[in-house]
């Protein structure tokens, strides 16, 4: 009787290990094939020169040479690829947004926390952005930036202001007007609602206490809501940090074309062009894994950093 019992509990298992691996299979194909397969394939095609008309031919670490290296010229060190440096500027200056956005974000959070009548009607208000197709709002901000007939102008113009910035047409401009569309969408978005959920859940307890002690609002923000909120803090840093020399794309290739000057290109957008346009593969397989490199360094010394300042209760 053991020993048949046995082996049905055996073969019980065994036919829900069977189905296990089935439902993972379909998983497991598509991540082999749309994920690991690829990144591989475009580490060895960092290595060669492909314009996909012609059969890829081994170059060695020319492509990261052209990219990454300088050389002379006239007595200095000039870039062997100016573009690629100036759009690593574009894109850091575009990231200037991070710190202004997530403390925007926390301050929203912090305003849709208070018990206020109507505030389950504000909080999905403000959300609204998030959610709204970024096609949609990037050809509406594209409308609302226009020099001639787009809002903004237009009320700059009504209050007095006679030339009013052309905002999407100069290289001055145009990376600042990016930034504030940018905190526009970003107030009231993911990162308010991650903020929201790590503000309800500090303990009451916590300000009753640190009450009795005689702290005030500003007091009771550093002492218990800032430490509290830290490892949300935290994780929105690092993810604001990956999001950030990964974007950049959608934004240029609606709004701006990368112009003016390419003051609006950024990594990912470089990478598109070299890519899909150009069509060396090769140089653009190059691009990516610098990029990869980057945002894996800067991501573990976040990382590190944050393991000294974050507080885990």
């Amino acid at each position: 009787m053991k020993t048949k019992t046995s082996k049905k509990a055996i073969s019980a298992r065994r036919r829900e290990t069977m189905a296990a691996y089935g439902f993972l299979t379909p998983n497991l194909i598509g991540f082999l094939a749309f994920t690991s397969i690829p990144v591989i394939i475009s580490l060895v095609m960092s290595f060669m020169h492909w314009n996909i008309f012609r059969a890829p031919t081994f170059v060695g670490a020319d492509n990261f040479r052209s990219l990454l290296w300088f050389h002379r010229e006239h007595g200095r060190l000039a870039p062997n690829d100016p573009f690629f440096w100036q759009y690593v500027g574009n894109t850091v200056f575009l990231m200037i947004g991070i710190p202004i956005g997530m403390a925007g974000s926390l301050i929203t959070a912090l305003m849709m926390n208070r018990k206020l009548r109507g505030i389950v009607i504000y909080r999905p208000i403000y959300f609204l952005p998030a959610v709204c197709s970024g096609v949609a709002m990037l050809i509406l901000w594209k409308y609302l930036y226009n020099s001639d007939i787009g809002l903004i102008n237009t009320t700059l113009r009504s209050i007095g202001i006679a030339n009013p910035p052309d905002w999407l047409g100069t290289t001055f401009w145009a990376k600042p007007a990016l930034i504030l569309m940018g905190l526009w969408g970003g107030l009231g978005g993911y990162n308010t609602i991650l903020y929201l959920a790590a503000l309800q859940g500090v303990p009451s307890s916590y300000y009753e206490a640190a009450e009795i002690d005689g702290a005030g609002p500003w007091q009771k923000f550093w002492a218990v809501t800032w430490p509290m909120i830290s490892p949300t803090t935290f994780f929105i840093l690092i993810m604001s940090i990956i999001g950030g020399f990964q974007t950049g794309f959608m934004t240029a290739n609606v709004m701006t074309g990368g112009g003016p000057a390419g003051s609006t290109t950024t990594i990912e957008y470089y990478l598109y062009q070299t890519a899909f346009e150009k069509f060396n593969m090769g140089y653009a397989s190059a691009v990516a894994w610098f990029l990869f490199a980057v945002i894996l360094v800067l991501t573990l010394a976040t990382w590190k950093l944050g393991g000294r300042v974050v507080t885990y209760d």
